[in-house]
């Protein structure tokens, strides 16, 4: 079901009524969650005065001032739904808010960087403790078991190959690129994506004769390319639509005698190998499971082996208060996900007998990649309608891009390219 508009907007975005919402699909965002009085006077007050202070809204009202060079701002639709979702359901309730169409804005990356920045301070420290009245536990259904991780990556890399498609460039790679400059204006996306891909072989010394495990294919760019290399790949996933892919590519460049492309978890790992590389596939694990991870990396690498990863990353203390809580990235986007801290990444792999011997960090880079598939994603929006996706998904993608790339560019998160090799330091 595809919402029609109902009143005009600024930005890009539909707004419409929430009674035009699918409510089967969407059931916490087609109607208002029961009103809890004090929870929402508390919201109006904090969540207010937080916006105001930061000059995101109108102090008149909660709407958009309209004054030119005062910085992004928030258009408060539904001032009353904005605080009541947030009064009863929190961060949750303000991305649900923003599917609902409640709220808006013309720069929705800089009004969420403006926020992400002052995560730890919106709040005054003597209000802090009224954050379990927010916080939801996350549901043990999300838990990544081998059953569970199965069903937590169908959910979101199984929507429709198509729909990648729609905002990826042609290397189909879900990573951040490596840029020689900002903005990227004078080199393609795809070429910042090779250029990330081949560091990471080079940091595993990917090279011919390689024997080469990949944990996490994605659409198989990166296997493609070690095999041009002359190494011999197996690459992991769980997404069968991503494997489907996959394979039709590397049979289209003549290269499946190189590479074996698997439905496997990496608890199942056979063989052991010359190099392990795993892009962006530990934020999929989920905390209870990152020793078994490490030990399954460690055991499938052959004597003398490396292994290169590239994680997300954030701080250790905002790491530890989100994986004790329900978010709107692990309700409508991860769900399972937990993005670790480069504390927690050395702590676990140590453990597992291996030592880091390099690791560097390039947060700006994913900023900028984001910024370019949010861009794309908004350009193909009749695509994206046309595989059956309506206009709450649209926005739930849009604010997931936006709410991402400002991570970055507040430096709340990072990406870090880590090599490991088997052995502890003294």
């Amino acid at each position: 079901m595809v919402p029609r508009q109902t009143h005009a907007s600024s930005s890009p975005g539909l707004l419409f009524s929430r009674h035009e919402v699918d409510t089967a699909r969407w059931p916490d965002v087609s109607g208002l969650p029961s009103a809890r009085p004090g929870h929402t006077a508390v919201a109006r007050h904090l969540v207010g005065r937080a916006l105001r202070k930061l000059s995101l809204v109108d102090p008149r009202g909660g709407r958009r001032t309209g004054v030119a060079g005062t910085g992004p701002r928030m258009s408060l639709h539904d001032p009353d739904a904005f605080y009541r979702r947030i009064g009863r359901d929190g961060l949750i309730g303000f991305g649900e808010s923003y599917m609902a169409g409640e709220w808006d804005s013309d720069d929705l990356p800089g009004v969420l960087t403006v926020l992400a920045a002052h995560a730890d301070d919106l709040v005054p420290a003597p209000l802090r403790r009224l954050r379990p009245m927010w916080a939801s536990v996350r549901p043990g259904s999300d838990r990544n078991t081998p059953h569970g991780s199965l069903r937590n990556i169908r959910r979101h890399y199984d929507l429709s190959n198509d729909l990648f498609a729609a905002f990826l460039d042609p290397t189909l790679t879900y990573s951040s690129a490596v840029f020689t400059a900002f903005p990227a204006r004078f080199e393609s996306l795809a070429t910042a994506q090779h250029r990330k891909i081949d560091r990471l072989l080079d940091l595993a010394q990917v090279h011919d004769g390689t024997r080469l495990l990949e944990i996490g294919t994605g659409w198989g760019e990166l296997a493609l390319r070690a095999a041009q290399r002359g190494a011999r790949v197996t690459t992991l996933t769980l997404s069968v639509e991503q494997a489907e892919l996959a394979r039709e590519r590397i049979r289209s460049a003549g290269l499946e005698d190189r590479v074996e492309v698997q439905v496997r978890d990496y608890r199942d790992i056979e063989g052991r190998y010359d190099a392990v590389v795993s892009v962006e596939m530990i934020e999929a694990v989920g905390a209870e499971y990152w020793p078994s991870y490490f030990t399954a990396l460690r055991d499938a690498l052959a004597p003398g082996g490396r292994i290169a990863l590239q994680a997300i990353t954030m701080g250790h203390q905002q790491m530890l208060h989100t994986a004790a809580t329900h978010t709107w990235i692990s309700k409508y986007i991860f769900p399972g996900g937990l993005i670790p801290s480069r504390e927690a990444i050395a702590e676990h792999s140590g453990a597992a007998g291996l030592r880091t011997v390099a690791d560097n960090g390039y947060g700006e880079h994913y900023a900028e990649t984001l910024r370019l598939w949010r861009e794309r994603f908004t350009a193909h929006r009749e695509t994206v309608t046309g595989l059956g996706f309506d206009a709450v998904f649209h926005r739930m993608w849009e604010l997931y891009l936006a709410y991402s790339e400002a991570g970055f560019r507040s430096r709340y998160l990072d990406v870090r390219q880590i090599l490991l090799t088997e052995g502890t330091l003294r």
